[in-house]
């Protein structure tokens, strides 16, 4: 089932997709709903992040391929940053080119979305905290990451985190195919099955650091083939049984 978050213009709804319509629920997955006879055409609505994370928590070097294109030893455990929530934006939205940066990159991930407070889980309990799956973009301002010799900057400026276009939550996350394309050319092709740390080792290793809230995202790690993107690109992250996640990339105004 495809959980979307969308408004009218007016108000702000959840809704399943049930074909070529959005039926709306009663309040949001996150608490106790109903599926309504109440139906929109997407047409008539905006797509909006999936969800309100209080933190996007994301995985460096999870892929071997990453780690050897970046020249990185590979982690004995997850290594782990934060994004701040101001960076996220959703499907069709635009990505905001900072004048401080020369290269901004594309790192399509596996997004999970966490649906109760998690504090100390043990990995085999892991999927009764996990809402559902999305598609996340990672997008970094790699000069500046360099620069600086942490993270916090360059991954974290508004825009900086695409996700959706909506939460899968019938999904096994083991091995799904995930693909970025940039203007419509592949970039990034790999499983899941590749991740050196697995999704539920990762809810687990990050429970035990910090709580983890409902609505909080947890994106993965990226493959090989990162690269630069420019005002007037479109980047797409596509994964298996979730869609894809569009969105351009632009100038401040």
């Amino acid at each position: 089932m495809k959980i979307v978050r969308f408004t009218n213009g007016f108000v702000t709804e959840y809704g399943v997709i049930d074909g070529d319509m959005i039926q709306a629920l009663s309040a949001s997955p996150f608490e106790e709903y109903k599926v309504l006879h109440k139906f929109y055409r997407p047409s008539d609505v905006k797509i909006l992040p999936p969800c309100q994370p209080s933190k996007i928590v994301a995985l460096g070097v999870n892929y071997k391929s990453h780690g050897e294109e970046m020249s990185h030893s590979l982690p004995e455990e997850p290594l782990i940053f934060l994004k701040p929530p101001t960076a996220v934006i959703g499907h069709n939205d635009t990505i905001i080119y900072p004048p401080s940066s020369k290269r901004v990159d594309y790192e399509g991930e596996l997004g999970v979305v966490i649906s109760q407070e998690a504090h100390n889980i043990k990995k085999e309990k892991t999927k009764n905290y996990i809402l559902g799956y999305t598609c996340v973009n990672d997008v970094t301002a790699r000069d500046l990451q360099a620069k600086d010799k942490q993270w916090t900057r360059a991954k974290g400026f508004d825009t900086f985190a695409p996700i959706g276009p909506c939460i899968e939550m019938e999904l096994d996350p083991s091995d799904l195919a995930l693909e970025t394309r940039l203007n419509g050319e592949v970039k990034q092709k790999t499983r899941t099955s590749e991740l050196i740390f697995d999704v539920f080792h990762l809810v687990s290793f990050i429970s035990e650091v910090m709580t983890l809230l409902p609505g909080d995202v947890i994106a993965t790690g990226t493959t090989a083939g990162i690269g630069p993107m420019k005002p007037g690109d479109i980047v797409e992250v596509e994964i298996e049984g979730i869609g894809v996640l569009r969105n351009h990339v632009g100038m401040p105004d």
